[in-house]
């Protein structure tokens, strides 16, 4: 599950003073190190990390904070989420403030990977939903078949399936109610393959 910068922050100083005075930091300690002056704003980010399974509260007992140590679930990766990408619109960037926690197994190069959000349903028979998002590993070359986020005519990027005709490319959708893309392949730059696919409940 995705966290942003902050969050991150707070949970490593969340262990890091349990593990040095063998109690929790109380939420004004945790206010008062990252200059947080709203008790509000911190409790609002303890409750997502709680949340998120990254912390959780001992009932009925002050100081009441422990992070869930991130040996105890599957290794994971973290890489940055750098945008939204949909069939015929545009990969919308934003500051990569937040990183998802992506499991190990479907990240083969860490340093070239990244996870975008989906929107749209052009590749639904994938199992691939509006709300999803892709782990991509940044490359230009694709083979047949493969699932890619390519840049069309150098400003549209879309989430297709990559079939490779002499000179032109036909980028095809898993939804029968919308049609394949063909085009010269100079107008198609492959950014990435998809490997991977995770979904928030």
């Amino acid at each position: 599950m995705g966290l942003t910068r902050r969050q991150r922050e707070i949970y490593d100083f969340v262990r890091d003073f349990l593990a040095g005075r063998g109690y929790a930091p109380s939420l004004e300690e945790i206010g008062t190190h990252f200059g947080l002056t709203s008790v509000a704003t911190v409790h609002k980010h303890v409750a997502q990390l709680v949340d998120k399974g990254m912390l959780r509260k001992a009932p009925h007992r002050a100081r009441a904070l422990e992070p869930v140590p991130e040996t105890r679930t599957e290794r994971s990766v973290r890489l940055p989420l750098l945008g939204v990408v949909a069939a015929g619109a545009p990969i919308e960037p934003w500051e990569v403030a937040e990183q998802l926690a992506v499991p190990a197994h479907l990240v083969t190069r860490p340093e070239r990977s990244f996870v975008l959000r989906v929107r749209g349903d052009s590749m639904i028979d994938d199992q691939i939903r509006d709300g999803d998002y892709v782990v991509v590993e940044s490359q230009a070359e694709a083979r047949d078949g493969e699932t890619v986020v390519a840049l069309v005519r150098g400003e549209e990027a879309t989430l297709k399936r990559l079939e490779r005709r002499g000179r032109r490319v036909r980028l095809v959708p898993a939804n029968p109610s919308l049609k394949p893309l063909e085009l010269p392949a100079s107008q198609v730059e492959v950014r990435g393959v998809v490997r991977g696919l995770l979904r928030r409940y």
